[in-house]
């Protein structure tokens, strides 16, 4: 039987295994950043407050985990451990040779950092270079990608074109033509990307913030 402590130490697992406390991992998912807070897990009376499936779901969703990632933390099986993913600049980004068609990085000629579990084996971190998603991130930040993940409108990406340019952005939009990337710093334009002379385009899942 799954006990009310160990469903919200389940989620607090998840949120540690992402880098992120408890309400960064609730506004991670589009939920209040309030949601997985202590105060709201008894109510006023004392009774027990469970997480919704819904916001489960959402967190989920978020870090790129499955169920039976959650399950494994709520019954305290799953340990989490760094893992070791590739550090990859934005030059050597740009450059032949790092990544396969699907936007993988290939090889091993780069440093690596620890960093808690994630979902995809494949993740790795770039380190950002430029102000063009100043204040957001700058220039140094570290950031991990997941080519496994799905892109959405709103979320953070890293996109290389087939000239080379590797550039840190919001995707506004995705069209069966076109990629419209917006950037955080308003000196720097909103860019429109012919999707044919994109070479790939992946998610940030976390971000040194």
């Amino acid at each position: 039987m799954m006990k009310h402590t160990n469903i919200w130490n389940a989620v607090d697992t998840l949120a540690k295994a992402n880098g992120l406390s408890a309400s960064g991992l609730a506004k991670k998912a589009g939920l209040d950043p309030t949601t997985f807070n202590k105060s709201k897990r008894i109510t006023a009376d004392g009774k027990q407050r469970w997480p919704s499936t819904e916001s489960i779901a959402k967190i989920l969703e978020a870090t790129n985990a499955g169920l039976d990632e959650f399950f494994s933390y709520v019954e305290g099986k799953e340990k989490i451990t760094p893992r070791h993913v590739p550090l990859i600049g934005f030059a050597q980004a740009g450059a032949e040779g790092y990544f396969d068609d699907a936007g993988y990085p290939t090889g091993g000629s780069w440093e690596e950092i620890d960093f808690p579990g994630i979902g995809d084996r494949r993740a790795y971190a770039l380190e950002i270079s430029g102000d063009s998603m100043d204040p957001v991130l700058r220039d140094g930040d570290i950031v991990i990608i997941s080519p496994e993940a799905g892109v959405r409108r709103g979320d953070r990406v890293v996109v290389k074109t087939k000239s080379g340019e590797v550039m840190a952005k919001t995707l506004k939009r995705k069209t069966a033509t076109n990629v419209e990337l917006s950037s955080f710093n308003k000196a720097h334009e909103d860019r429109t990307i012919p999707l044919d002379e994109v070479e790939w385009i992946s998610r940030i899942v976390w971000a040194a913030q």
